[in-house]
């Protein structure tokens, strides 16, 4: 009988030791955004889901996590990544006397809380971030290359190589697990060369944006890299020229303001000034007249009745004309009595 119970409470033991790490796990902090895909040790993570020490966090090509811990920091882990709390030492104080996250690869941004910052250490395959009371983001890429670009407080990044330190805004270095690195200069968006990856800093170049304060942070110029920035600069350009294209039609309805009838108006209001052949009908009954004697004073008459005042630059010349024609016609009679007496 002694011997079931030994048996028993040796299986018990086993049972309980099995299950005492998923019990001893305790929660360190808790998910605020996630987009697409992040899981941790247990599966899906959502929004709320509590993180615990030592659980690792990995997120899709296209997934987002941002984490608030108990002290209040908070750690954006972006697309394509993987960390893991590595240790989390809480005391009563809302503060942590140890908060290590070891980064594999991937990219993030890290804002410290209310600990001291000595509390706080990031271990990447490059080399150690020591963290000042600050806010930075970090990329590690497959081979261990490690990039830092401080965005506030201040930031030392130790590796084989040395120690550098990040005092302004923007610094950064560029460190590789075989020592070398980079000094501490201005970030520009030709890193991403230098990185091998245009993906990047996807915080900084815009590609991927992030929640709430935390959000806030960043730019240094990066923005220019983000090919959806890119696309959203081209099309102002053309809207600009196209109200001005807009503007030629009504220049070329131009031609109709013309009016080419308006010239033709006077034609209409005053036939006799413009075409003089409406008078050429009553010259052969003047001709006719002008046959017969005792006909000229009363033509003449009537063509200055019929034309009126529509004759002023010819009627001059054409009573002239018929006067003068009068006048020899008179001395011809003249002529004709004298012979006559004479005969």
């Amino acid at each position: 009988m002694w011997g079931w119970r030994s048996v028993s409470i040796a299986m018990l033991c086993i049972a309980l030791s099995g299950a005492w790490p998923a019990l001893a796990a305790e929660p360190v902090g808790q998910a605020v955004v996630i987009k697409t895909q992040v899981t941790g040790q247990s599966g899906p993570i959502e929004v709320d889901t509590s993180v615990h020490r030592n659980e690792r966090i990995k997120t899709s090509p296209s997934g987002l996590g941002q984490f608030v811990f108990r002290d209040g920091t908070k750690l954006a882990v972006g697309w394509g990544s993987s960390v893991v709390i590595d240790k989390y030492v809480f005391d009563d104080s809302q503060s942590v006397k140890k908060l290590t996250i070891r980064a594999a690869k991937g990219t993030f941004r890290w804002v410290s809380g209310n600990s001291n910052s000595s509390a706080y250490q990031i271990l990447t395959p490059a080399g150690t971030i020591g963290v000042r009371g600050t806010a930075f983001d970090f990329y590690v890429g497959p081979d261990g290359t490690t990039a830092v670009v401080l965005l506030n407080g201040a930031a030392r990044f130790c590796g084989p190589g040395g120690c550098r330190q990040l005092q302004q805004r923007c610094d950064c270095v560029v460190a590789k697990p075989n020592g070398d690195m980079s000094a501490a200069r201005r970030v520009d968006p030709g890193i991403l060369a230098t990185l091998g990856n245009q993906h990047a800093l996807p915080f900084l170049s815009g590609n991927q944006r992030l929640a709430g304060g935390i959000g806030m942070l960043g730019g240094c110029n990066m923005a220019s890299a983000a090919p959806e920035r890119r696309d959203r600069n081209r099309p102002p350009p053309p809207a600009s020229p196209d109200p001005q294209k807009q503007d030629p039609p009504p220049k070329q309805a131009e031609p109709q303001k013309e009016r080419p009838h308006k010239p033709d108006k006077p034609h209409h209001d005053k036939p006799h000034h413009d075409r003089p052949h409406h008078d050429r009908p009553d010259r052969p009954d003047k001709h006719d007249g002008n046959d017969r004697p005792g006909n000229h004073s009363q033509n003449h008459g009537n063509d200055r009745d019929h034309r009126g005042h529509d004759r002023d630059h010819g009627g001059d010349r054409d009573h002239d004309k018929d006067r003068d024609r009068d006048h020899g016609r008179d001395r011809n009679h003249d002529k004709g009595r004298s012979f006559n007496r004479n005969r």
